[in-house]
């Protein structure tokens, strides 16, 4: 969707999003509900580059979706917290899919608007449980963006001027522990893009990726010397995960629409020092996954997620509260050029 139709959309819809002007053309529409970077546009005011939830399209399904009761995915760049068996999972040990269930007070949360010096930032205060520890945990969440350069600007002679549009932004995620932290927790962000697309993780050394659930085609999932390469096209619901000590702290994924290819790349801070707390949900102690990706065409929708994790907080870190920076940067433009820039930002492709 471009940007009005999806900002007024929302606004007939009774979840009003607010515009962030970041610099260079970029606008980034920010949704409380649910505590989403819902739309990131370009100074062409073209197609948002993340996927949004098809209900969206007009004033009337929304308004049906946002009053299902269901899960209500809109879209976009969200962040929950993991570990994901611990918090996903009512009737754990119990971890089939059909008792996954996505706690209302993390999505959509009940995020307040305060401003700041660095402008709107969205605050969420809430309870866990967390089903495998036993505990209850009390949390505040804060996510706000700020402006973010083009990372090839001092690249000369690799693009033709207008060859490429670029947006992106900086997300700052904030967690903090209210009572204590008798149980570790830590910040998970996923990005939803349009599927059928492909992610390049790159890796420092040949790794293989464990696939947490699904069915992965043999061609489709590629570990080469310095990257995995995964061709998300496949039906169903399928996820992997790629260990801290082995990721770079980058991860793109390319896709075509409308005669054009976009990249969009997240650029993040990898520690393998710190505790990633993350698991296949069968295997608690298999610890250390800082980057996931996961390939849904279901009846959840249509859409690939480039997920990262933030090393937990509470327990025996010894730590109470954490801040988190990332950069988003997204191209658009010829498969050539925006081949050019994947390759210097990831690497050969």
């Amino acid at each position: 969707m471009k940007y009005a139709d999806l900002a007024n959309t929302l606004e007939a819809a009774g979840k009003p999003a607010h515009t962030v002007d970041v610099g260079g053309g970029t606008r980034v529409l920010l949704l409380p509900h649910g505590g989403r970077v819902l739309g990131l546009f370009g100074p062409k005011d073209g197609e948002n580059f993340y996927w949004t939830h098809p209900a969206l399209q007009s004033v009337e399904t929304a308004r049906k979706f946002y009053a299902s009761g269901a899960w209500e995915n809109s879209g976009g760049d969200r962040t929950w917290l993991s570990p994901e068996a611990d918090i996903f999972f009512p009737r754990y040990p119990d971890v089939d899919l059909s008792g996954y269930f996505q706690p209302r007070q993390l999505d959509p949360g009940a995020y307040r608007i305060e401003s700041g010096h660095n402008g709107v930032r969205l605050v969420n205060r809430l309870s866990l449980p967390l089903y495998r520890s036993k505990v209850t945990v009390d949390l505040e969440m804060a996510k706000w963006v700020e402006p973010t350069a083009n990372p090839l600007r001092h690249e000369r002679g690799i693009l033709r001027e207008g060859d490429v549009e670029f947006a992106g932004y900086e997300q700052h995620t904030a967690l903090r522990l209210l009572n204590g932290g008798s149980a570790r927790i830590g910040l998970w962000n996923l990005i939803q893009m349009p599927h059928g697309g492909d992610m390049v993780i790159p890796t420092y050394s040949k790794t293989n990726p464990r696939i947490y659930f699904g069915e992965i085609a043999a061609e489709d999932l590629i570990a080469r010397d310095r990257a995995v390469r995964w061709r998300m096209r496949a039906k169903g619901e399928q996820k992997i995960g790629i260990r801290a000590a082995a990721t770079t702290g980058r991860a793109g994924y390319l896709y075509e629409r409308g005669g054009e290819t976009s990249l969009v790349i997240r650029n993040f801070v990898v520690n393998p020092a710190g505790e990633y707390i993350d698991t296949p949900w069968m295997e608690p102690e298999d610890l250390g996954y800082s980057v996931q990706a996961c390939n849904v065409d279901s009846h959840l929708g249509s859409f690939s997620e480039l997920e990262y994790h933030v090393p937990a907080i509470g327990g025996d870190t010894g730590v109470v509260d954490c801040e988190d920076v990332s950069q988003v940067w997204a191209f658009r433009g010829t498969r050539n050029a925006i081949t050019t820039c994947a390759t210097y930002l990831l690497g050969p492709i």
